[in-house]
């Protein structure tokens, strides 16, 4: 995940809130504070990713061991592929499904029917570049990739999650993603117990714990969805149109953080690319409060927005978290080498491109309430543009580095990545009067390097070698 990721939020910036200006899910607020709810709200989806990445990581550190370099290389490419069909299969479809029916229960029916269409065409296409790819370059075990490559397909089902979503509810969904978490480490285990040393079927068995999640969550959800004779609306119009510019958002977001993949690849081999995965796994471990601390705040920016009071929202939202980035980053940075060795010596050799992804975690927990800020004030287009413009700049960063300098390139390209992405929503908010500086508060954002620098030192001098 990365700071543009923030694009797919679970409530849409831009429509009429059924609260008060000034009230975040019944918390008035008096002196432009962060909820309680953002809080509360963060916890929550926090905690559920921490199981999540505790079984990613745990299935990570098995098959590190127990696969050669390569098929190990081969299984986590395809996990970042997956994560692109993912991203493909939703194309903004669950923003504007809440946008369209948090106020207009009886629009739900119809909009979900509009948007399931569009998620089961993005989700077959997906099957054909991947699955189809897969048995026109002959991959190894190309069939059992293409069955892993159906599971985005029931993604469809998930959107039945978005009665919680507009309920502000997360505990059944989380509840969902920990239990496809477990099922997929259960699966994994499973294998490994059998000696099972083909990457193909260990993707198989994560797709399966995520195939079933999904399945649940539309059965937990059933049972609140409106009767089918209660929405006499006719057809919702305009669904693909308003969704498209999020979901390329989403997509291009997701691309430039898995791209890289590619490069790596065809030019270092598929062993780098498991050296280089387990980096960026770190990073996006690293990353979780950034993001659901954004996602948490989407629907007070847009309220402060508003009001007029964005920049200042934005600040008192990621001063602090991006103080505790750095001091964090600071913290791991000298010891990446040992890190990585956690899961093998022979992966203490991606310490350097690690070093560049800790730098880049600090850019990202800046840049994810900037991007949430811009998708607060409705400008699509710019969140698009923003996108964009930083793919085009991982591809170019990657094709001029990855030859010159392996992952270590790699890694380098993806901080120039976000690091546009933050100039970019800087220009943005600049240009509409939302940059969040100005008075004594701007000085805290010296918090990020400051706290860097402090956890980079004080943790050398501990004697961990």
């Amino acid at each position: 995940m990365s700071a543009a990721q923030t694009t797919s939020p679970p409530s849409g910036a831009g429509r009429r809130s059924s609260v008060g200006p000034n009230e975040i899910g019944g918390e008035v607020d008096t002196k432009g504070a962060v909820p309680r709810r953002v809080w509360s709200g963060t916890a929550l989806l926090v905690g559920g990713r921490i199981f999540g990445s505790a079984c990613t990581f745990a299935a990570l550190w098995l098959l590190a061991g127990w696969l050669t370099p390569d098929a190990f290389g081969r299984y986590t490419f395809y996990l970042a592929v997956f994560a692109l069909l993912d991203s493909l299969a939703d194309l903004g479809t669950g923003q504007i499904a809440v946008q369209r029916t948090s106020n207009d229960p009886l629009a739900v029916l119809p909009v979900l029917a509009a948007t399931r269409r569009i998620r089961l065409r993005a989700g077959l296409l997906g099957v054909a570049l991947v699955g189809g790819g897969a048995l026109a370059f002959d991959e190894p075990d190309a069939a059992w990739i293409l069955l892993a490559s159906l599971y985005p397909v029931t993604h469809v089902l998930e959107l039945s999650a978005t009665v919680y979503k507009n309920k502000i509810s997360w505990r059944v969904p989380v509840a969902m993603r920990a239990f496809a978490s477990a099922l997929s480490l259960t699966f994994v285990l499973t294998l490994y117990a059998a000696d099972v040393t083909r990457p193909a079927l260990y993707l198989c068995a994560v797709a399966a714990g995520s195939t079933i999640a999904n399945v649940g969550l539309h059965l937990a959800a059933r049972r609140h969805l409106p009767p089918v004779l209660a929405s006499e609306r006719p057809p919702a119009r305009g669904i693909f149109k308003a969704a498209l510019p999020l979901g390329l958002a989403g997509l291009c977001a997701q691309a430039y953080f898995y791209v890289d993949n590619l490069f790596v690849r065809a030019i270092e081999g598929p062993a780098a690319v498991g050296v280089y995965n387990l980096g960026v796994r770190i990073l996006g471990f690293s990353i979780m409060v950034a993001l659901f601390a954004s996602t948490a705040a989407l629907p007070w920016f847009a309220r402060e927005h508003a009001a007029g009071r964005l920049g200042s929202a934005i600040a008192r939202l990621a001063q602090p978290l991006f103080t505790l980035a750095g001091l964090g980053a600071g913290v791991l940075f000298p010891w990446s080498a040992e890190l990585l060795s956690l899961f093998g010596s022979e992966f203490a050799v991606g310490a350097a491109s690690l070093r560049w992804l800790l730098v880049a975690v600090c850019v990202i927990y800046l840049g994810a309430a900037l991007m949430t800020g811009v998708v607060a004030t409705g400008k699509t287009g710019a969140v698009l543009a923003i996108t964009a413009s930083g793919l085009g700049l991982n591809l170019v960063g990657n094709t001029l580095l990855v030859p010159r300098l392996g992952i270590e390139g790699a890694a380098i390209a993806t901080l120039a990545t976000e690091s546009l992405v933050v100039v970019g929503a800087c220009a943005v908010l600049a240009r509409i009067g939302n940059l969040p500086v100005g008075g004594w508060r701007t000085l805290l954002w010296l918090g990020g390097p400051l706290g860097f620098l402090a956890g980079s030192w004080l943790s050398s001098l501990l004697p961990l070698g």
